[in-house]
């Protein structure tokens, strides 16, 4: 992308956002969501240099989910009552020194509250995705989130490939100091790129701002319905990513984590696949791509399955369950975003934390079950998981 074709963007009303810009919010996700994965392939490396045991160094990615989950409710909500230009701006500039605390941090007690901080600045990613689909034009809103949220979900599966690459090279704060340059880049020229825009006909109070996501759920059908999808299907999503590294580096495939860390290339394959689905939603087809997509991915755990006889088996599954998570989550935004078009912050806010429920579930459920019942057990609840969520969307797919 030439910065020539990224032009600053003057008008919400009058202009419609080109490819260049999505791309652009695409990268900018991506980068911010990565900055909370970047740390599980670091474990090992972060409890040797300050004396953590192997039991309690998980609390470092406990405190980074929960921080982003509270960042879900406190500050997206924020992008209905603020200018999003410098909302952006600031939550990125100060998730710059954020990354560079942790770079830098001398003790434990400084890594925990610095990653707190990243943890809850991330959620950035998501005002960046409620500000496309208000930027984008009518017809084209699910083609532009489908773009900038594949951003964000290649950003999940390419994190742990550049935190080993980088780490390998230089130390694990390289990964975070990187980030960081890498995050003050992108700032910039958002702020350069993005419009003036204040949002109209929100008179809320900040509390009020905050009850009133609460009210959306109990006044929007349609959210209710597409945050129990968000949750069920990112549960699958977890349940996978969460316990993959367990059957490959042990006995008899003892992959390396750079190999392990490779699968993510076959989930963005599906990811970028999935792309389409924003484009299906915009021409009325949101509930039968969602059905195609959950019956994709009940599918896919059975190659999945054989992962510990054939990886190629793996991959195909893998690719198959990332097309059909993004498939789900673009349109399950595409759909909301249409309902109340001055909440779409809040509605984003609401259904996204489903989606760190969902997760933060599926990352439990999945180890404990590795250990109870090994990798045919995982893959047996990933597939309970993904039936209910087709039981559930054939139930409710004529009242959405």
């Amino acid at each position: 992308m030439k910065m020539s074709e990224v032009r600053p963007m003057q008008s919400v009303a009058t202009h419609s956002m080109s490819s260049s810009v999505a791309l652009l919010f695409a990268i900018a996700c991506g980068l911010a969501v990565a900055n909370i994965y970047y740390a599980q392939p670091l474990l090992d490396a972060i409890a040797n240099e300050f004396g953590i045991t192997p039991s309690s160094i998980g609390v470092v990615i406990t405190v980074t989910q929960i921080c982003y989950a509270l960042g879900l409710l406190l500050l997206v909500p924020l992008g209905d009552l603020l200018n999003r230009r410098r909302l952006v701006t600031g939550q990125m500039l100060l998730s710059v020194l954020a990354l560079i605390a942790v770079s830098l941090a001398p003790s434990r007690t400084l890594l925990l509250l610095s990653m707190a901080a990243v943890g809850m600045l991330a959620v950035v990613t998501q005002t960046l995705v409620a500000f496309a689909s208000t930027l984008a034009a009518p017809a084209e809103r699910g083609r532009i989130v489908g773009l900038v949220t594949s951003g964000v979900v290649i950003g999940i599966l390419l994190a742990r490939t550049v935190a080993g690459v980088l780490t390998d090279l230089a130390g694990w704060r390289t990964v975070y100091l990187v980030s960081a340059i890498l995050t003050l880049l992108i700032a910039i020229v958002l702020f350069w790129v993005l419009p003036k825009h204040e949002p109209k006909g929100t008179t809320l109070s900040y509390p009020q701002l905050l009850r009133s996501v609460l009210v959306l759920f109990v006044q929007e059908r349609i959210l209710r319905i597409r945050a129990v999808l968000a949750l069920l299907i990112f549960t699958a999503f977890s349940i996978l990513w969460t316990s993959l590294v367990l059957p490959l580096s042990a006995p008899p495939i003892s992959l390396s984590h750079t190999a392990i860390g490779a699968f993510g290339l076959a989930g963005v394959a599906g990811a970028l696949a999935a792309a389409r689905a924003g484009r299906l939603a915009d021409q009325g087809l949101g509930q039968r791509t969602t059905g195609i997509a959950l019956a994709l991915l009940l599918l896919s755990w059975l190659p999945i399955s054989y992962t510990e006889y054939s990886l190629v088996a793996l991959v195909l599954g893998v690719i198959l369950l990332d097309l059909a998570v993004q498939a789900v989550h673009v349109t399950n935004q595409s759909m909301i975003f249409n309902v109340r078009p001055e909440a779409r912050s809040r509605l984003t806010a609401g259904y996204m934390i489903f989606y760190s429920i969902g997760s933060d579930t599926g990352a439990i459920a999945s180890t404990h079950m590795y250990t109870y019942a090994g990798w045919n057990g995982v893959c047996l609840l990933g597939a309970s998981v993904s039936a209910l969520a087709l039981i559930f969307w054939a139930v409710t797919r004529h009242s959405s």
